[in-house]
């Protein structure tokens, strides 16, 4: 399963791209998050394993597709989404936490597709280094939906040629709420400027090969969602992934997911639409499928914790939601053991991988709290330390199980030897 990154993607970038002036909504490269110096050891790779597999150079750029009539165009996106099969299970968009590793982890547990950390289109185009350490992929690594977060329709469309050739989709990011997109004018605060939201997908629509997806957030009135929604259908979004909260409402603990408005919107569209949202276990997806009537679920917060969830497995919280179920034999310290060695087949930078040990261990940490002041004191990690760390927790007794109905454990026990054979 080779590696590619796209650090050599561009033989000359600063010859091959028209010189970027610095968006004065969007910050300056230098000041974006992860651009950090060897300093800080979280932003090093954690394995040089892959190296030698970041010489790849893509294809030439083929001439923009001719333009399609609006029924071509939705024909043509459910002709797409039923050759990549249809995907139903798909992990979220995380920033820091959907990257390669985590993505081909979360696959192995019943993920059908899955979207990349969102990248930021304008540095992504001028800066070699992020492209190399936030973006990489394999062939197994499919169907893939690549997320940027754009404000100008001809930065876009240059950070999306360059991700063309290893994606199934090229998503647009109008959904994030954070303090830092209201700063760089980007996510959900370009709900405020609908003509420039209009004017991104058109652009990505008429010069890619690949279908353009979007992913939103409800307005407060239903009447506003769905003409956002319809005006993304026209504009050319061949998918439209909803996430079923306002701008507003940030805390997915405090404010249920509307299925209702995910459910108006299905019915409003004639464009493949995924619901996001509530998705806590794998009940939770039939609920939802069944009610809002879309082609897939989306989770994130949840699969950080349990990157399990989609092959039936379940944490201690929620054990008792749907009748009885069993101790599977699987616990979250099993799911690290494999995230790391995935880490090291696919290296990513360290902060990645803390970040995703304090979720996957969050249970145990409550019960041995030492041993997670520990992990925040190791400024440098290796994958040596952290089996240790993992084996320590185990040893310490305590250990946190995924639960699953009985009747599934042998359905799944099947499934994981054939995998492995």
């Amino acid at each position: 399963m080779p590696l590619r990154r796209l650090a050599p993607h561009l033989t000359s970038p600063r010859r091959l791209l028209r010189p970027l002036n610095p968006s004065p909504a969007m910050p300056p490269a230098a000041d974006a998050a992860h651009l950090a110096t060897a300093a800080d050891p979280d932003e090093d790779l954690c394995s040089s394993a892959a190296a030698a597999a970041a010489g790849e150079v893509a294809p030439a750029p083929p001439l923009p597709p001719p333009p399609v009539s609006a029924e071509e165009r939705i024909e043509r996106a459910w002709a797409h989404w039923r050759r990549l099969g249809s995907p139903r299970l798909m992990v979220a968009p995380m920033v820091d936490n959907s990257e390669l590793p985590f993505r081909m982890l979360c696959r192995r547990y019943g993920a059908d597709a899955a979207y990349t950390p969102m990248l930021h289109s304008r540095i992504f185009s001028e800066n070699e280094k992020y492209r190399s350490m936030e973006f990489t992929t394999c062939k197994e690594d499919r169907p893939l939906f690549v997320q940027f977060c754009a404000n100008d329709p001809d930065i876009l469309l240059q950070a999306a040629k360059m991700v063309e050739p290893h994606c199934d989709y090229v998503d647009i990011n109008f959904g994030c709420p954070q303090r830092i997109a209201r700063r760089g004018n980007y996510g959900a605060f370009l709900m405020d400027n609908l003509p420039l939201v209009k004017s991104l997908v058109q652009n990505l629509s008429a010069n890619l090969h690949v279908p353009v997806s979007v992913k939103i957030r409800i307005f407060p009135r239903l009447e506003d969602t769905l003409a956002y929604a319809k005006m993304l259908e026209e504009a050319g979004a061949s998918l439209v992934a909803v996430h079923g909260r306002t701008r507003d409402e940030k805390d997915g603990k405090k404010f249920r997911a509307d299925w209702d408005a995910i459910k108006a919107v299905k019915d409003a569209l004639r464009v493949p639409v995924l619901a996001n949202g509530n998705i806590r276990h794998m009940e939770d997806v039939k609920n939802c499928l069944e009610h809002t009537g879309a082609d897939g679920v989306l989770s994130a917060e949840t699969l950080l914790e349990n990157p399990a969830l989609f092959a039936g497995f379940r944490t201690k919280e929620w054990k008792e939601d749907c009748g009885e179920n069993e101790d599977s034999g699987l616990d979250q310290a099993d799911l690290v053991i494999e995230y790391l060695k995935l880490c090291e087949q696919y290296p990513v930078p360290w902060r990645m991988v803390r970040s995703h040990v304090h979720k996957m261990l969050g249970d145990w940490f409550r019960v041995h709290p030492e041993v997670r002041e520990e992990l925040n004191k190791q400024n440098i990690l290796t994958f040596e330390w952290l089996h240790d760390m993992v084996m320590r927790l185990k040893k310490l007794g305590g250990r946190v199980p995924l639960y699953k109905k009985e009747s599934a454990l042998q359905t799944t026990a099947d499934g994981l030897a054939a995998s492995n054979a």
